[in-house]
C-alpha cells in the first residue's frame, strides 16, 4: 500500500512574479517600488529573526532597546516628538513604548519647562545597564550578518543613505 506524500510547499512568488501578476490583472497600476520594497521588508525580516534569539526572555525588547540607544550618551534630554522623528516612529508609537519603558524603570519623563506637553526624556541607571549588556550582543549579530558584503558595504550603505533621503523628503510633504 503506498504511503501518502506530503504535497511539495509550493514556493514563494518574488516581487518580479508578484508585479507581473499585478500588472496583468491591472494594466494601468506602476508596480515597480514592488522589487525594491520586497527587498528592503525581506532584509527587514532576516534581521528580525537574527536577533531574535538575543532578545527571548531578556528585559528589553529590540524596539524598546532601539528606542534606548539615543538616550544611552545623550547629554541632554531628549523629548518624544525629537526620538520619534529621529527613529522613524510614529508620535504614538513612541508614547506608548516610553510608557511602558517608564513603568519597568528603564526611563524617567520629567516636566519640560519650556512646553508642558512635552517631558524631558532621560536613561535611568537600570535603561543603560540593559542598554550595555545587550546592544553590544546585537551589534554581534548584525556584523555577522553583514559580513557577507565584503567591500560592497560601503556603496549598499551610500544607496541606502540615498534611499532614505528620498523617502524622508517626501514623507516630509505628505
Amino acid at each position: 500500500m503506498p504511503t501518502p506524500t506530503s504535497p511539495s510547499p509550493t514556493p514563494t512568488p518574488s516581487a518580479a512574479d508578484v508585479g507581473a501578476q499585478w500588472s496583468a490583472h491591472n494594466p494601468d497600476l506602476d508596480t515597480s517600488p514592488m522589487e525594491l520594497v520586497g527587498l528592503l521588508k525581506h532584509a527587514t525580516g532576516l534581521l528580525n529573526r537574527a536577533v531574535e534569539p538575543l532578545y527571548a526572555g531578556a528585559a528589553l525588547t529590540a524596539p524598546e532597546v532601539d528606542m534606548l540607544i539615543p538616550l544611552r550618551h545623550a547629554t541632554a534630554p531628549f523629548i518624544a516628538r525629537s526620538l520619534a522623528e529621529r527613529l522613524g516612529l510614529s508620535r504614538a508609537g513612541v508614547s506608548k513604548t516610553l510608557g511602558k519603558l517608564e513603568k519597568r524603570g528603564f526611563i524617567a519623563r520629567t516636566p519640560n519647562p519650556a512646553d508642558r506637553r512635552a517631558a524631558l526624556v532621560t536613561i535611568t541607571e537600570a535603561g543603560a545597564k540593559a542598554v550595555d549588556d545587550l546592544f553590544p550582543r546585537q551589534l554581534a549579530i548584525e556584523i555577522g550578518l553583514l559580513a557577507g558584503l565584503g567591500e560592497d558595504r560601503e556603496q549598499v550603505t551610500k544607496a541606502l543613505h540615498r534611499l532614505v533621503g528620498a523617502m524622508e523628503a517626501h514623507v516630509g510633504h505628505l
